[in-house]
């Protein structure tokens, strides 16, 4: 396949771009709810009042003319998906896993404002203080679904975890509701943020663990996206006028940047093959604190 929609700020490949189908307008959504795997179900909303049908949108969203409007399927249609891929969504934002996650657990934060969500991020979360306190307020709440999963999948291997699943084996075990160790904090192994110069054309707030060990973490530009400041911390706007990460063409200075392993700190130049291993051994270790 050619690169007829790369560009030298891509952080990901024409293929990734491509990559997500987009459901025929013909299609015919089950009326059956599905099964939901566990993060589905710990990432599903639970409404106190009716819920409303978002604003509709305009074709210019769901265009198949550009592949890099094709996460407007998920804003104007999110109930077309599985709950595998489409974890939650209201009237104000849809929240999917990412389909080329870079990390163990990858998922996107999906605004539905029709005024905002084609802007780039630097215009959409610079200029509104409302519309930034509520994606902030979102992402907080993610973040600590995410670190939810973490534990989840990981705290039976993790050493910080082992006085409270001692505490929760127990025959004296408190109550439902009653304390328990706090045990690790997985909410410091995660991260947020948005691409300096996003690949897709919707706005989206990617919330990952901070392992950056997946099958589709496959070159530098992968890597460096979520590694420098090519990735943009929510809770860093608005940015203040001199900031390095608004001059123009530095985020292909971040991409081609030395690789470095985010745990350790040990450089290997452009090394990636020799980073994705270690990057497995971090991997292990990580789990285990």
């Amino acid at each position: 396949m050619t690169d007829t929609f790369e560009s030298e700020e891509d952080a990901i490949t024409s293929e990734e771009i491509t990559g997500i189908s987009i459901p025929s307008s013909t299609e015919t959504v089950s009326t059956t709810p599905p099964t939901r795997n566990a993060f589905s179900a710990l990432m599903s909303p639970q409404p106190k009042h009716p819920s409303r049908a978002p604003p509709a949108l305009s074709s210019t969203y769901t265009s198949s003319l550009n592949p890099r409007n094709n996460l407007g399927a998920y804003i104007s249609s999110p109930t077309s998906f599985p709950p595998s891929t489409v974890l939650s969504h209201t009237p104000t934002s849809v929240v999917i896993n990412d389909r080329y996650p870079k990390s163990s657990v990858h998922i996107l934060l999906l605004p539905r404002d029709a005024s905002k969500t084609l802007l780039h991020p630097l215009s959409a979360l610079q200029n509104d203080p409302a519309f930034l306190s509520q994606i902030q307020i979102e992402v907080s709440t993610l973040r600590q679904r995410v670190a939810s999963e973490l534990r989840r999948l990981y705290g039976k291997y993790s050493a910080g975890e082992i006085a409270r699943r001692e505490a929760m084996e127990r025959e004296s075990a408190p109550a439902p509701g009653g304390d328990l160790p706090p045990g690790r904090d997985w909410s410091k192994s995660i991260i947020s943020g948005v691409h300096l110069s996003p690949s897709m054309n919707h706005l989206h707030i990617h919330i990952l663990s901070t392992d950056r060990f997946s099958p589709c973490m496959k070159h530098r530009k992968h890597y460096n996206s979520f590694n420098t400041p090519f990735l943009i911390p929510v809770e860093d706007f608005p940015l203040g006028e001199g900031d390095e990460r608004l001059k123009k063409g530095v985020g292909r200075t971040y991409l081609e940047s030395e690789l470095r392993c985010w745990r350790c700190g040990k450089g290997f130049g452009n090394r990636f093959a020799r980073l994705k291993e270690h990057l497995e051994e971090e991997f292990d270790k990580w789990k285990r604190e």
